[in-house]
This record gives structure tokens, C-alpha cells and sequence, in this order.
């Protein structure tokens, strides 16, 4: 009998080997079970400087692989393909988590302390009214809107069938919502929603693991719901004129109350929720005539299935509310664009020393008392929004002139960084610089200088065509006024942080901001109950078969 000495994976001595019987997969068999391997498919060894392989059939027995008494023997373990790509996998969804989080946390910061947003538009707290809301303090709203966002995020992923990555997206919307004052929150349904969600993630993950946290969270959420909307929704109702948008969301709730009263063998509590949950599944069930009536006034099938559930199958109140819904969806798109062209106006006039935009509203004061727009907005930025100072400087001559001042040498820096801009296209077509520095030089429209760049070889550039507008016209002036989407350009390079820009992670941030544009103020009750309806069924059968066997439930 021999003895082998191993190293790597495991470590150990291995006392009376029959090299003469023993073969190669005798060895790494016992090397795997020491060395709690899944599979002895993954270990190498590796001895005298080779791996070990043995290919032969019948297979060959240690001391035919050169293997001798007291020899040293290397263990690794190798990946099969499958853990390969598992691993890999799982990197990358470590990956798009962590980009969600900063994302989501980069968004925030741009977009609740009222800098210059370095996008087309602004991302505001509403409530359910479409009225803009401020909570609390500037670390408040940042936490409501990351928190938001993060939410908007996870209910993506639930509809896409993705219930671990959407619970993990959850837990951070959850953890945002923590760093708020409570009090700013306990009057909003967001926080307990988010709490459902997650427990619905459980669900329909089927991971019994998690009962004892559903049970709290499902406790936390009904008490929250109670809290913002009122004893049996009365605020709700006030607010909602009379509908009954929450029903699906309570339906929810009572089915998970009873699948974890099922669990833990409260069967009695169980049965109690679980019909209550059914009987709301009933009151959900559109009828197929009051359907056909709403589609036949030109809604769609899942908008009229939506505003009959929230209306309690009242065709008449279901058509007020979809017109209503219209209304504010136009409403809404004019405000978008209102406030595009307000972000535009305010990347012209630049950023305060603090970063933070040019307030139009005091703007629009200083406007209305006399004042030059553009000097009025150039005295707020220069005092951080500060009207009784931006009216001391401009009341003041001196201060006034030095305004003056300022205006036109950013207009002339804005016009130098579009030429060269426009040059470095132009040089980046395969133009000689010096031929392009002069064509503009001698002024006139980008499509001139194309022209007089692609004239016959030997034509002075400088030079203006005959056909030409310029010759028309007696040629254009260097500083002519900028198109409007060249203006809007320099404006941005002016006023964008670059080491913010080079941070951005703008594909993951678009995919926020499209979730957060898709959402209305009804989206956290819009739910289709298919999948919960027959959950209602599932375990109230299984109830009813534990209750007649006077079992308990099983935990498992």
C-alpha cells in the first residue's frame, strides 16, 4: 500500500492507495467527497507537474499513470461550463442591480435640490391630484424620489415576470424610504404599497423562508394603508370622488394575509381573509356588457376594463372617469412641454455659483416691473436667486454696466464655441483646416461653406459664389444670430458639470425615466387579478382539505 500526500483543495495525507488498483477516478471521487465538491467532474489533479488524465479504455490504474509511493499530488477545482455561466450570469445581475442603485441615486441628487437639470426635464413629487408637492427637506424629497424611482423600477420587473431582481430592486426603494422623516411620509400610500409588493414577490417566488417577514410586512402595509387613506378609505373616497380605485389592492392583501394565516396554521383566519379576498374578486369581474358598452364609445379594451373596476361597474361614472383621464393626460403633455421649453429658456441663462438653476418665476417679476429679460436673469444668477439683490444691482448703474458686460461676452463665447464646433465637423469630412478656418472666416451659412469647401480645386474659399445667398444678400455676418438648436447646445456644454456628465450612466437612467413617464396617479392600483383569483381558489381548497383532516398547515 502506498501514501499520498494532497494539496490545494483539500489538504491531507491519504494512507494504504493500491496504485495497483486504485485508477484515476477512485482518487479524484475521494478527493471530491473531502473536499465537499459538487461533482468530481471539477477537480484536477495534478502530479509531478501534469494533469492527471486517463482517456484509456479499460482505464488505467495509478501506478500506469506514473503515480509512486509518497508523491505529491496538487487538487484544484475547475468550473464545469454550466457554473461558468452561472457565475457569469449572476455577475452580471450583481451588475444591473448596483447600476439601478446609482442611477436611481444620481437622479435624485440632480433632481431634488433644484439644480440645473442636465436633462430635458424635471423629475417632481406629485400627489394624486397632479399637484406638485414638496416633502419635507431637501434630504427628504431626495429620499422620496430615489425611493419612487426605485419603486417604479421594481413594478417593471414584477410585470415582466422578474421576482427576485424586482424584490431586490424593492428592498432598495424600501431602504430610500427609510432615510425620510416618517412623519413626511405616513400621510402617503407609497411606502405600504412597496410593502405589498415585496410580499407579492414572496409569493410568487414560492419561498416559505420568508413568512415571518411577510407576516410583519403585510402588518406594517394595512396599518399604512389605514393611515394615509382613513378609517374604511374615507380620505380616499374624498379624494377619488366617490370611486373605488384601491379594491384590487386590498384584494392583494387579504389574499397574502391568508396564504401566511395558512402557513403558520391559523386555518380559521385563513378561511376568514381568503373569502373576503373572493368576494372583491367577484366585484372586480367586468360583464361582458357593460365592457362592450364602454369600448363601443371608442376606449380601448384595457382602458374600459380599468375604469370599471375602479368605478364599481358603473358604465356611466367608468365614461366620466376615462374622459376625465383624457383630459388630464393632455393637460399633462402641454405642462411637459411648458416645462421643456422653461429648462431650455433656463441652460441659456446658465447656472447660479451654487449650480443651481435661474428661478423664472422671480424672473418673470423683475420682468414685469421693467426690466431687460436677459439682464434680469444674469443679476439672479449672479445672486443665487436673491431678488432684492439682483434689483440692487440693477438699479445700480455701475453694477448694471458690469451685467452688460457679462451678457455679451458669454454671447461672444457662445458663438466662438459654435464655429468651432461647426469647424471641427467640417475638418472631420476630410477638409483641410486652413481651407476651413477660412471659409467660414468669410462668413455665411454652414451649406456656403460646404460649398465653397467642394468648389472646383483652385477656387479662393474665400470667395463667395455668385448663386449664393451671400452674394444676394451682401454676405452674412460672424456674429449673426446662432440657430436655436445650436444655441440650446453651447448653453448645455456651458452649464453641464463634466465630471458629471462622464458619470452618467445614461442608458440605465433613460430606463428610469421611461418607467416614471409610464406611470400614472392610479398605476398602484391598476391590477389585473387573473393570477390572484386563482391563488384564492388554490388555498382556500387547501384549507378546506386541512380544516376536514383536523390538520394543522404545513410550514413547508
Amino acid at each position: 500500500m502506498a501514501r499520498l500526500k494532497i494539496g490545494g483543495t483539500w489538504a491531507g495525507v491519504l494512507e494504504e492507495v493500491d496504485l495497483q488498483a486504485w485508477t484515476l477516478a477512485t482518487l479524484r471521487d475521494l478527493v471530491a467527497a473531502r473536499s465537499n465538491s459538487p461533482s468530481s467532474d471539477s477537480i484536477n489533479l495534478i502530479c509531478a507537474g501534469k494533469i492527471l488524465k486517463d482517456d484509456a479504455v479499460p482505464p488505467q490504474t495509478l501506478a500506469q499513470l506514473g503515480v509512486k509511493n509518497n508523491a505529491k499530488i496538487l487538487a484544484t477545482r475547475t468550473s464545469t461550463p454550466q457554473q461558468g455561466h452561472s457565475f457569469l450570469a449572476q455577475e452580471e445581475r450583481s451588475s444591473r442591480l448596483a447600476r439601478i442603485r446609482a442611477a436611481a441615486n444620481a437622479m435624485a441628487d440632480r433632481h431634488a435640490d433644484g439644480a440645473l437639470p442636465v436633462e430635458d426635464f424635471n423629475i417632481e413629487v406629485e400627489d394624486q391630484s397632479g399637484q406638485k408637492v414638496r416633502l419635507g427637506s431637501e434630504t427628504d424629497q431626495r429620499a422620496v424620489m430615489m425611493g419612487l424611482m426605485l419603486h417604479a423600477k421594481g413594478k417593471r420587473l414584477i410585470r415582466q415576470g422578474n421576482y427576485k431582481d424586482a424584490l431586490e430592486v424593492l428592498s432598495m426603494g424600501e431602504e430610500s424610504f427609510s432615510l425620510c422623516d416618517p412623519k413626511v411620509i405616513e400621510l402617503i400610500d407609497n411606502v405600504p404599497i412597496l410593502q405589498i409588493d415585496m410580499v407579492w414577490c414572496y409569493f410568487m417566488i414560492r419561498d416559505i423562508r420568508w413568512l415571518s417577514d411577510a407576516g410583519k410586512r403585510l402588518e406594517m402595509a394595512r396599518e399604512g394603508i389605514e393611515r394615509a387613506h382613513g378609517k374604511d378609505s374615507f380620505r380616499l373616497r374624498l379624494l377619488q370622488v366617490g370611486r373605488y380605485p384601491e379594491l384590487a389592492l386590498h384584494l392583494r392583501l387579504e389574499l397574502l394575509e391568508g396564504v401566511v394565516a395558512y402557513h403558520i396554521g391559523q386555518l380559521e383566519k385563513s378561511k376568514k381573509t381568503l373569502a373576503s379576498a373572493r368576494t372583491k374578486f367577484i366585484q372586480l369581474q367586468v360583464p361582458d356588457e357593460a365592457l362592450s358598452l364602454v369600448m363601443s364609445m371608442g376606449f380601448v379594451e384595457r382602458d374600459a376594463k380599468r375604469a370599471l373596476r375602479m368605478n364599481n361597474q358603473d358604465v356611466g361614472g367608468a365614461i366620466d372617469f376615462l374622459a376625465e383621464e383624457k383630459a388630464k393626460k393632455l393637460q399633462k403633455r402641454e405642462e411637459d412641454i411648458r416645462r421643456r421649453n422653461e429648462i431650455k429658456e433656463q441652460k441659456q441663462y446658465g447656472m447660479t455659483p451654487l449650480k443651481k438653476a435661474v428661478d423664472l418665476e422671480r424672473l418673470k417679476e423683475l420682468v414685469s416691473i421693467g426690466f431687460d429679460k436677459e439682464l434680469a436673469a444674469e443679476a439672479l444668477r449672479r445672486n443665487e436667486n436673491d431678488t432684492q439683490k439682483a434689483l440692487d444691482d440693477l438699479t445700480n448703474p455701475e453694477t448694471n454696466s458690469a451685467l452688460q458686460v457679462n451678457i455679451e461676452s458669454r454671447k461672444r463665447k457662445r458663438q466662438k464655441q459654435a464655429r468651432d464646433s461647426e469647424i471641427r465637423n467640417v475638418v472631420q469630412m476630410g477638409f483641410e483646416r486652413s481651407r476651413v478656418v477660412a471659409a467660414f472666416e468669410a462668413g455665411g451659412s454652414l451649406e456656403e461653406v460646404l460649398q465653397r469647401l467642394t468648389a472646383q480645386p483652385g477656387t479662393d474659399p474665400t470667395q463667395p459664389q455668385e448663386n449664393s445667398a451671400s452674394a444676394s444678400h451682401g454676405g452674412a455676418s460672424s456674429s449673426a444670430p446662432l440657430p436655436d438648436n445650436v444655441d440650446s447646445d453651447i448653453a448645455m456644454n456651458e452649464v453641464e458639470d463634466p465630471s458629471i456628465t462622464e458619470q452618467r450612466d445614461v442608458e440605465m437612467e433613460d430606463e428610469l425615466s421611461a418607467d416614471i413617464a409610464k406611470a400614472d396617479a392610479l398605476a398602484d392600483y391598476d391590477i389585473e387579478v387573473n393570477v390572484e383569483g386563482e391563488a384564492i381558489t388554490e388555498y382556500l381548497s387547501l384549507v378546506e382539505s386541512a380544516g376536514s383532516c383536523g390538520k394543522t398547515a404545513p410550514s413547508q
